[in-house]
């Protein structure tokens, strides 16, 4: 696999890269522009204007190269769904707000409402055309059997109810964490190698999307990278949790996004925090601006610096999961 595994990724890459080009021009023309926030950093007032939704760049490279593949590999097609049917809800989102110039999108509801479907039917899908089960590893469990074989954590009528939920959550803690420019990108691409390798290890045939999304992500990077020349909007940042964590499902591995995807959850918690305490205290904050990235950013760091050490953090907890395994 790893002669195929390189030239999925290199022909993803090119495509993202080609797309990028022929996109940006598109989007520049339908005024697909940013909003930064006033309240925010001050050094992000710069970035308005900047085209959004370029998240159909790599969407589209994913997209395109994974059907390709279905004949072969046809673990895919959950994997497609997820990725596709967030990144769907996204572009609503993102159409709404840029493009029709409402800048409240969805209502929360609405948006709510359109995941949980897509979730559901990403369930659905498993359940009715595929042997995998939704039986979880429960993490690092290997290490304490005696045997040295994993524990499952069996849920029965209580399984869909909690995925939705693990589902729900990573794919807005990926919404919140894309922030800076590379910042999501970056991370995602490391959990997409955690993806590639742990899929390899249990012999599931998802290792192919992994290629064709981190093929696609270092494409779009070339664009996002600081100074980004464009955003991936709600297009991407849902697509992304929608592929990491409909991936770490097909593996039965949901309980490990906690820790491969630690900065999705930090952003998520940091929201929550500062949520609840602004409104137990009547108007004072825990952080100095949420989600989290944004608290260091104002507390002197460099976006370049915050996206290194996030990107740095996620990469050690993969590797600390991976030998645990």
């Amino acid at each position: 696999m790893g002669g195929s595994f390189f030239l999925i990724m290199l022909v993803s890459f090119a495509l993202t890269a080609l797309f990028g080009l022929l996109l940006l021009p598109w989007l520049k023309r339908l005024k697909a522009r940013q909003t930064e926030r006033v309240d925010g950093p001050k050094s992000h007032l710069k970035k308005t204007g900047t085209p959004t939704m370029g998240g159909i760049m790599f969407l589209a490279s994913f997209g395109g190269v994974s059907a390709f593949l279905i004949p072969r590999y046809r673990a895919i097609i959950p994997i497609l769904i997820a990725t596709l049917g967030f990144g769907l809800v996204g572009f609503i989102d993102d159409y709404i707000k840029v493009v029709m110039k409402r800048s409240m999108g969805l209502r929360a509801y609405q948006k709510l409402i359109l995941e949980i479907i897509v979730s559901v039917g990403f369930l659905f899908y498993i359940s009715h055309f595929t042997e995998i089960s939704f039986d979880m590893m429960v993490p690092f469990s290997a290490l304490w059997s005696a045997d040295g074989a994993d524990a499952y954590l069996h849920l029965g009528v209580f399984s869909v109810p909690f995925l939705v939920i693990v589902i729900l959550g990573t794919v807005n803690g990926s919404n919140f964490t894309d922030g800076l420019d590379g910042l999501l990108g970056s991370v995602t691409l490391v959990i997409t190698c955690f993806i590639a390798v742990a899929s390899s290890k249990i012999g599931l045939q998802i290792t192919p999307a992994a290629a064709a999304m981190a093929g696609s992500l270092f494409g779009f990077l070339i664009y996002n990278w600081n100074p980004a020349k464009v955003f991936m909007g709600d297009t991407g940042s849902l697509a992304l949790g929608g592929f990491v964590v409909s991936s770490m499902i097909m593996m039965k591995m949901p309980l490990y996004i906690i820790f491969v995807g630690f900065i999705y959850l930090a952003e998520v918690i940091s929201v929550i925090i500062q949520v609840l305490y602004f409104k137990i205290t009547k108007g004072k904050r825990f952080f100095r601006m949420a989600p989290i990235h944004h608290h260091f950013e104002l507390g002197g760091w460099s976006e370049i610096r915050v996206v290194w050490t996030f990107v740095a953090v996620t990469a050690v907890m993969c590797l600390i999961t991976r030998g645990l395994m």
